[in-house]
């Protein structure tokens, strides 16, 4: 006997897309700074109850593109925020950028629902959809913000990324939200239940069994708080340069063994500014300091972390190596420059160049940090496949691009997945905020305001054991997503010849 749903299938339209695109925006409170994990699955479980209730393959993408339409236009709004920096400018493009940005990555939802359709079985979509997660955060050099796993940040859940990473928080977050969907509602809720407590339960055991072991070791993070449309005017230069400074200089019961400045804090080529580079070392009172600039390696640019030594003297150097297509470059810019065409933070129109790769330099006294500037944090491959193992990691941002709503807190948030991931302290220093110290398992020890010029003096955890998923990465998910569809699309055979035979 051949089994039929019952649910009267979804009518294909308007009134779909609208529901879809309304799911997705629920779905999108889960991200920070909203962090509503209960709205979300609300949101990303009722798609998946209108994905059951479609008959073609069509209907299906559609669905899926509303939804990852409705989702990204909140989770990402933020991206406005650069094109309103120079309205003059820039301001033509803000909503070109939100809704071409939106609607692209929906076109990877739209995909995976459609050809789970195709296959049949919510097992397909949850695999699917999962997997579509992973594609967009490589694909065209990627763009993982925003990821499903990121809804629980906050919660104790996160501690499972140090076995599977994001893609493991994303593809629990979808099995969740799938159970009520199955036709047995009251096992398939049973079974999201059971889920959702174990991986809970889990991560708070993890979270009540490590506490963070103290270094003995200081770290100071300069937050000179320069709004992006003033952070290069002429005028406002040596005012952001001094307050950066006096607060290097500020006293405090405990000298910090490092001082950490902020991406692109210096204003002034890095080549050309030796007396800068001596005044920020001397208020430093012979600690020393990293900070960001611009420096200028055989006539290109490079987006730039420099440890500057007690002295003043030029010491380790780290050039980012991963730069953001459209905002650091553009592909062939010299060329566009001609019609005004140039990346956003760009200079001399084809853009920052990248630096060889990722490296490792010594904080003396600290140990070994990975270094990373701004948006190379959101990808956790930047922070595997490393020879030696580091101590911490370090990241300087100029968060400043991504306003004050929720750009900067979900950018926080993923800096507190990669800690997880990785087992390791991490220190971030923002220009506007949120600067703060993360322990291995995620924990903010110490942060500022957004928005505040301040200094924050927090003590240094010690690294946690080696990861799981440092070791191994995301191979584990990927041979499970494949084996789920491998079962799907032998389920869908078996089908075939069922009914056929009952027809025959």
């Amino acid at each position: 006997m051949i089994r039929r749903s019952l649910r009267a299938p979804v009518r294909p339209g308007w009134p779909l897309l609208a529901q879809g695109a309304a799911l997705g925006v629920l779905a999108a409170l889960g991200q920070a700074p909203w962090s509503l994990w209960p709205v979300a699955l609300a949101g990303f479980g009722g798609l998946v109850w209108l994905y059951s209730r479609t008959t073609r393959t069509g209907h299906a993408a559609w669905l899926g593109w509303a939804g990852g339409a409705g989702y990204f236009a909140l989770s990402l709004f933020w991206i406005i925020e650069p094109f309103l920096v120079d309205i003059p400018r820039h301001g033509w493009m803000a909503p070109f950028a939100l809704l071409f940005l939106a609607g692209g990555l929906a076109l990877i939802w739209a995909l995976a629902f459609g050809v789970a359709r195709h296959l049949g079985g919510l097992w397909a979509l949850v695999a699917l959809w999962s997997a579509a997660e992973m594609l967009r955060a490589v694909l065209f050099t990627g763009f993982p913000w925003a990821s499903i796993g990121h809804i629980w940040a906050d919660y104790p859940m996160a501690q499972l990324a140090s076995l599977g990473g994001t893609p493991l928080l994303t593809f629990l977050t979808l099995l969740i939200s799938a159970g009520p969907s199955l036709q047995q509602r009251v096992i398939g809720t049973g079974l999201s239940v059971l889920v959702l407590a174990a991986a809970w339960g889990y991560g708070a055991l993890v979270l009540g069994g490590n506490l963070a072991t103290d270094t003995g070791k200081t770290v100071r993070l300069i937050q000179p708080n320069a709004p992006q449309h003033q952070k290069w005017d002429a005028d406002m230069i040596p005012v952001f340069l001094q307050r950066a400074i006096d607060l290097t200089a500020a006293s405090a019961p405990v000298q910090p063994d490092v001082i950490i400045w902020p991406e692109t804090s210096i204003a002034y080529p890095l080549d050309a500014s030796p007396n800068t580079l001596a005044g920020i070392a001397q208020a430093g009172g012979g600690v020393p300091i990293i900070v960001g600039g611009n420096d200028r390696v055989d006539g290109n640019w490079h987006n730039t972390m420099l440890l500057l030594n007690p002295d003043g003297s030029r010491g380790a150097t780290y050039y980012k190596h991963h730069i953001v297509p459209f905002g650091e470059y553009i592909p062939f810019g010299e060329l566009l420059a001609h019609w005004g065409i140039r990346g956003l933070a760009s200079r001399d129109g084809a853009g920052f160049a990248p630096g060889p790769g990722p490296a490792l330099i010594e904080l003396p006294g600290i140990g070994t940090a990975l270094p990373l500037i701004c948006y190379e944090l959101i990808f956790p491959r930047n922070l595997r496949g490393l020879a030696t193992r580091p101590d911490l990691i370090l990241q300087i941002t100029n968060d400043a691009w991504f306003g004050e709503v929720s750009g900067p807190y979900q950018h926080l948030a993923q800096a507190r997945l990669r800690a997880i991931e990785q087992g390791l302290p991490l220190v971030r220093a923002a220009n506007t905020g949120v600067s703060a110290v993360i322990d291995p398992w995620g924990r903010i020890m110490a942060q500022t305001l957004l928005g505040e010029a301040a200094y924050l003096d927090a003590k240094l955890s010690a690294p946690a054991a080696a990861t799981l998923y440092a070791g191994i990465g995301d191979w584990p998910m990927r041979g499970l997503l494949m084996l789920l569809l491998i079962w799907q699309i032998a389920a869908r055979r078996r089908n075939r010849v069922d009914v056929s035979g009952a027809q025959g």
